[in-house]
């Protein structure tokens, strides 16, 4: 993608304020949260729910009588568009979010089947303990072969010997192997060992299991159970409650009944201590052509929006993104003075988006708040290169509808009519608009710069050469901040006394919300300016980031690896583990990313995706993160 998003205050009269909050907080948030009640009550959504999809024509057919409603009538046509692209996206994202919980579930439930103690197995297995655990070494001597095999195979002769085998990706897939080993097992003596082996980390123990240990590690699968049971049941989009009105008819429930039971009692807490947005949802504008761009009498860039053109709003932003909103002016009025001869999918403005940003104050809420625009640019169409690129990516798309539409037979006068709105918009990108020169880059394809997180070191670079697998260069967070580097330990310490100020007023059941200082996304700046001038200096094709999906493992995989070279004990270990995450905060990885992210497309350097490796050094981590990236091409 080489898309970015920038902002911009937007400031106008007190009545046009007052009407978009009106339009916004009273007609469009209520619809929006009618139609999420409407999609959770519908007879399917059990069966969405299911299939982890709902169809989205469904929230269009829902929204269509709502219109005549007087509770939500009067609206622009794009706000009730905009309220059904939000809930579709809503329903979307929560369906992902149900997936993977449901996943989870199931891989915990079946976790909980073959968790048993070491009695419960020689009772089951009916052998003694030795007789196990001389099958679970003959099971474990099986399979560690095999993936001894499987790696020398992959690796080649080239395949280095790590330090700490134990310690490698080579026990994940041990794992894995045997837990699909258990469920073809077919005598019970064979799943019963292999049960003792996951249960130990495929390892062969010889000391005694303690059974209170044992059923504290059973009780928590099994607390983790039910709290996925329970996100899955009750977290169901509700939209927001602006008025309050939910929180005090809960109140007034709370205050004059007495709880059935503990789930009801527990309802009723979760709702008094939920903290709702202040302000309505945001209303996004997908067409560039809904937004209208002038200057007014004393030179100052406004901007009128579709169904509000009686409103004009005065653009306030930083002087480094203005370039871009003098941007927005120029391809408008260039289109305009040249009698549409130019077409707006080359504008570099692609689509924007009306949101409230939330204030502290007393008064009116479109006189406390804060009315921003947020505008989604192609980078790649400021310049008259990338202007070329997108052109020709757009002309062949173009081609290949009409004719895919001619290659239909005999045309209708619809279709006919299609064909010459295609021809008209083929003819208008062609004509260009004018634009800067200024080269594309051009990176060396099987050059990738791999960057792993983890929880002491943020960010850890490491360029390698694909078709070699040879690492080039590598810089840590220290060589990455440089003379900044001491600006990290400062961060880490605001962090630290942010908690314990939350500690102490939690205490005291006093307000608890402690804003944080803007360093850290200053550091995540810094670092990301770094790795994109580094992988320039090195012509890297790809910048590859690690999933997030896995992070909480990463960093809670981190720690346990530091606590087990402290001791062999447990009680040790999780002593160590617990001072330590106080010391060292978790990072904001999604704003580093984020940060990543943004620079790269400026720059052009295409950023990709992979999993990264539990297990190894934030080194090793960042140079497998970029190999398997690269091999992934060749499978993908």
């Amino acid at each position: 993608m080489s898309q970015i998003t920038i902002q911009c205050r937007l400031v106008a009269s007190e009545s046009s304020r007052h009407q978009l909050w009106k339009l916004m907080a009273e007609l469009n948030t209520p619809l929006i949260n009618e139609l999420l009640r409407q999609v959770s009550q519908h007879p399917e959504f059990e069966t969405w729910r299911q299939k982890a999809k709902h169809p989205t024509s469904i929230v269009k057919q829902l929204c269509e009588p709502l219109k005549t409603d007087p509770h939500f009538i009067g609206q622009p046509g794009r706000f009730y568009t905009s309220a059904i692209a939000l809930v579709n996206y809503i329903y979307k994202s929560w369906f992902a979010l149900m997936k993977r919980s449901q996943f989870q579930l199931e891989g915990k439930i079946r976790w909980l089947e073959m968790l048993n103690s070491d009695v419960e197995l020689v009772e089951s297995s009916g052998v003694s303990l030795d007789s196990l655990r001389t099958k679970a070494a003959e099971i474990l001597a099986q399979f560690s072969s095999l993936n001894t095999a499987e790696t020398q195979s992959t690796n080649g002769k080239k395949a280095k010997k790590r330090k700490k085998p134990q310690n490698s990706d080579s026990d994940r897939s041990l794992s894995k192997n045997l837990f699909e080993a258990y469920g073809n097992a077919e005598d019970n003596l064979t799943r019963c060992a292999i049960s003792y082996l996951l249960k130990n980390g495929c390892k062969i123990t010889e000391k005694e299991e303690d059974p209170k240990k044992f059923a504290q590690r059973r009780r928590k699968l099994e607390i983790q159970i039910e709290r996925l049971r329970e996100q899955l049941e009750t977290q169901i989009p509700k939209g927001r409650d602006l008025t309050d009105a939910k929180w005090l008819e809960t109140l007034v429930v709370a205050t004059q009944n007495v709880p059935t039971n503990e789930a009801e009692a527990k309802s009723w807490q979760d709702s008094l201590l939920r903290q709702s947005s202040k302000v309505p949802f945001p209303v996004a504008y997908e067409s560039n052509e809904d937004m209208t761009w002038f200057k007014n009498q004393f030179g100052r860039i406004c901007v009128k929006f579709n169904g509000l053109s009686e409103h004009s709003f005065q653009v306030y932003c930083d002087s480094r993104q203005l370039h871009w909103f003098q941007r927005f002016l120029e391809d408008q009025q260039i289109k305009k003075n040249s009698k549409n001869q130019h077409s707006s999918s080359l504008f570099t403005l692609r689509s924007g988006r009306i949101a409230w940003q939330e204030e502290e104050g007393k008064g009116d809420p479109w006189n406390v708040n804060r009315l921003t625009l947020y505008c989604s640019v192609d980078t790649r169409l400021w310049t008259t290169e990338g202007t070329n690129q997108v052109k020709e990516e757009k002309a062949e798309k173009i081609a290949k509808i009409i004719t895919n539409t001619k290659a239909k037979g005999k045309l209708n006068e619809e279709q006919q009519a299609h064909i010459k709105r295609q021809n008209s918009t083929l003819d208008t990108i062609n004509n260009p608009f004018p634009r800067p020169t200024k080269p594309l880059y051009k990176g060396q394809s099987h050059i990738l710069v791999g960057i792993s997180l983890g929880l002491e070191k943020p960010a850890t670079l490491a360029v390698v050469d694909g078709t070699t697998g040879q690492v080039i260069t590598y810089r840590s967070i220290r060589q990455l901040l440089g003379d900044n580097y001491k600006l990290l330990n400062r961060q880490r310490q605001q962090k630290h006394s942010l908690s314990h100020q939350r500690q102490v007023a939690q205490t005291l059941a006093a307000p608890n919300q402690f804003g944080e200082s803007e360093l850290g996304e200053y550091i995540d700046k810094l670092l990301a300016k770094e790795i994109i001038a580094i992988a320039q200096t090195y012509s890297a094709g790809s910048i590859v980031l690690p999933k997030l999906d896995n992070i909480r493992e990463q960093v809670q995989s981190e720690i346990q690896a530091k606590a087990e070279q402290k001791s062999d004990l447990i009680e040790v270990q999780q002593k160590y583990a617990k001072q330590y995450r106080v010391c060292v905060h978790q990072w904001s990885y999604s704003r580093l990313m984020a940060n990543i992210h943004s620079s790269a497309v400026k720059a052009g350097i295409v950023i990709e995706e992979s999993k990264q490796p539990i297990r190894g050094s934030p080194q090793e981590k960042a140079k497998e993160l970029a190999i398997a990236a690269y091999h992934s091409r060749k499978i993908n």
